[in-house]
């Protein structure tokens, strides 16, 4: 017992990283004696530890519609309509188009690092190659645009049992959307009381669920201990070098959004130079980087957002706790990354049809995130569903994710806090909502 609980003490991402490290080793062992030993050695070693890999991965699935499903309800059901207006327009506007950007990036980011490619003129020639090959074929741009679109919007029950994302997603926000509309709009109280108790009983759903992840959180270590035990007993240390270049091109991707993509849009809409306005925000960025978590950092964004920024009240309180749900930047650069290297791994060939239906999934799954530590790891799914992998192959990739994840979520935490704060900052000063601006006229 003793021993358990000064284990449960450890903290979680300690835990995962010595699971990782472990992993690591007792791979790299594995591999020898199977080079050594012969006879299936390998392949018996493997047979036994990989179910406990394979658990926490269907636990993954278990739990990955009914995260963003609920969240999304809640979510969109909590916008108030009533003040939502200019301001709500104007920040909704903001966190889509620099998650849609990110996604983009994240994927251009992600072809020019790879390994495969080697240079920017080789990544040109093939997608060129493949726009072509989709203008002579009978399924080209256009059909799968009509194809995407017509997808979804299905029967959301089907795509709830088959693991269809999108139509779940789509289906999540205008069904939260409609329960406000409904809520704010309805002249008798009995239905407002109706509407307002199934929203209480989604955010008790949305609770429980967090609560099972939670679980699921602690079983971590073990499936990342087994899963990366397991890749590294089969690829040896080739895996290292896949390890070296997601990281690289994650961070490298994150560090230029914060440094580059963000004070260019603080330069372009607000005409002022936009790096002391980011030395402003290092508090709930360091603090994002630390814990992780969105949620976690909210109070500091909300403390610098009033104290440093001079954002008024309304604005602020509004703008940042959305934020902190649904403005992921740092996940849509993060997620594209995984999508190329499973192409890799297992020789699928990108197509232009499968980047656009991934960045739409990325952009749309990522307010689903949920602002929670590792959040992301729960829609790495959706976009290794794009290719249609096998539970084998999708072991591979989501160990890989799951051992290096916990120092690419740090990056992408604070990735997401600063652009939370970026954007309330813009909207601030575009719209007149700053504690020293007079509004503009009208």
């Amino acid at each position: 017992m003793k021993l358990f609980k000064w284990y449960t003490n450890i903290p979680l991402i300690y835990r995962n990283l010595g699971a990782f490290v472990f992993g690591c080793i007792a791979g790299l062992i594995i591999y020898k004696l199977g080079q050594i030993c012969g006879n299936g050695t390998l392949e018996k070693i493997v047979s036994i530890l990989s179910p406990f890999g394979l658990v926490l991965v269907n636990m993954l699935k278990m739990i990955v519609i009914p995260i963003i499903f609920f969240s999304l309800i809640y979510g969109a059901a909590s916008l108030p309509l009533k003040t939502f207006g200019k301001m709500g327009a104007g920040v909704c506007a903001w966190y889509f188009f620099t998650s849609l950007y990110a996604a983009v990036f994240g994927t251009v980011i992600a072809f020019l690092f790879n390994p495969e490619l080697a240079s920017a003129g080789e990544l040109a020639s093939k997608m060129t190659a493949q726009l072509e090959q989709m203008k002579s074929s009978n399924t080209g741009a256009g059909n799968a645009f009509l194809n995407l679109i017509l997808g979804l919007f299905t029967n959301p029950f089907k795509a709830l049992a088959d693991g269809n994302f999108l139509p779940v997603i789509v289906f999540a926000i205008l069904f939260g959307l409609a329960a406000r509309v409904v809520l704010d709009t309805a002249e008798d109280e009995r239905t407002k009381d109706i509407i307002a108790r199934m929203l209480d009983l989604i955010e008790a759903v949305q609770k429980a669920v967090f609560k099972m992840i939670d679980w699921i959180m602690g079983y971590f270590p073990v499936g990342v201990f087994a899963l990366t035990a397991c890749n590294f007993a089969v690829y040896g240390l080739g895996l290292f070098q896949s390890y070296f270049q997601v990281a690289s091109c994650v961070i490298t991707g994150i560090f230029l959004m914060l440094l580059i993509c963000y004070p260019m849009a603080i330069a372009v809409i607000c005409r002022e130079n936009p790096y002391p306005i980011l030395w402003k925000l290092r508090e709930p960025v360091l603090t994002a980087f630390v814990t992780r978590s969105s949620a976690a950092a909210l109070p500091v964004s909300l403390k610098t957002a009033s104290g440093k920024l001079k954002v008024k009240g309304e604005l602020a309180n509004f703008t940042l706790s959305l934020g902190a749900t649904v403005n992921m930047d740092g996940v849509c650069i993060h997620l594209p990354v995984f999508a190329v290297l499973a192409a890799n791994l297992f020789g699928y060939d990108m197509t232009f049809s499968q980047i656009l239906l991934m960045v739409v999934g990325v952009v749309l799954a990522s307010v689903g995130a949920g602002g929670v530590p590792g959040g992301s790891i729960f829609l790495l799914f959706l976009v290794l569903g794009t290719f249609n992998l096998t539970p084998v192959q999708t072991s591979t990739i989501v160990a890989l994710a799951l051992g290096i994840n916990p120092l690419l979520d740090m990056f992408e935490t604070a990735c997401n806090v600063a652009g939370d704060n970026v954007g309330t900052y813009v909207v601030g000063k575009k719209m007149g909502l700053m504690e020293k601006d007079v509004p503009p006229e009208s």
